[in-house]
């Protein structure tokens, strides 16, 4: 009996505790601290990997898509937080990102504007700058393709139009839907982008290929230019 107490994990070291937590109970069973404890490793003298990862998650109201807007400098003014671990917070931050994506990958055909959402909202929603996308579909409303087409600053970006037909011919699509981020969070969409969606929508349908949608996608919500009847 006296064995398995000292197995108790109040005896173990405590920047080992998540780990062996995640040993004996699953991953599922740990806090969104312990998880990152265990990607630095360890804690400073006077605090625990915990402590640290507790006071790193405060600094962004808990929110782990906060966490994973900050960058190797800025994870690097706590205390304890040397390159390396800041590295390897950014990276796991990034591998959940590309988990999302390759997720949203997976279901490829477009059925409604929520479907492009949860599409390219891994790709572009959390954004620091602006970020124009164009989906590429064939006639069963798959994706045949999705590409960056410019990356501007805050304040907005340039399209070059022919560009975009130019790939939609050589990929055989019929029809392509836009998107692009506001990081300012707001839906309403400027005068530029219903400008330029009128810009696109013309140049499609002298070469037969349908502009079906344009979203403007923010970290939690879009707009969509063809469900507000817009195009």
């Amino acid at each position: 009996m006296e064995e398995t107490t000292s197995f108790s994990i109040k005896n173990w070291n405590e920047d080992d505790r998540p780990r062996e937590k995640l040993l004996l109970k699953g991953r599922t069973a740990l806090s969104d601290a312990e998880l990152i404890a265990i990607l630095i490793g360890s804690g400073s003298r006077n605090e625990s990997a915990v402590s640290l990862s507790q006071r790193i998650l405060a600094s962004v109201g808990n929110n782990l898509s906060e966490l994973g807007r900050l960058s190797i400098p800025e994870l690097m003014e706590f205390k304890g937080i040397g390159e390396a671990k800041a590295i390897s917070i950014a990276a796991a931050m990034e591998l959940g990102r590309r988990r999302r994506t390759g997720e949203a990958l997976e279901r490829k055909k477009i059925t409604s504007s929520n479907s492009v959402f949860e599409y390219v909202q891994p790709i572009i929603g959390e954004l620091p700058h602006e970020e124009f996308w164009i989906l590429y579909l064939n006639n069963s409303n798959k994706i045949i393709k999705s590409a960056q087409l410019s990356k501007g600053g805050i304040t907005g970006t340039v399209v070059d139009v022919r560009l975009a037909f130019k790939e939609a011919l050589q990929l055989g699509a019929v029809g392509i839907i836009l998107a692009h981020n506001h990081p300012s969070g707001t839906l309403k969409p400027s005068q530029a982008d219903i400008q330029l969606t009128k810009k696109l929508k013309t140049a499609g349908e002298s070469l037969d290929i349908k502009v079906l949608d344009h979203l403007i996608i923010t970290e939690k919500a879009y707009f969509s230019f063809a469900d507000e009847n817009m195009l």
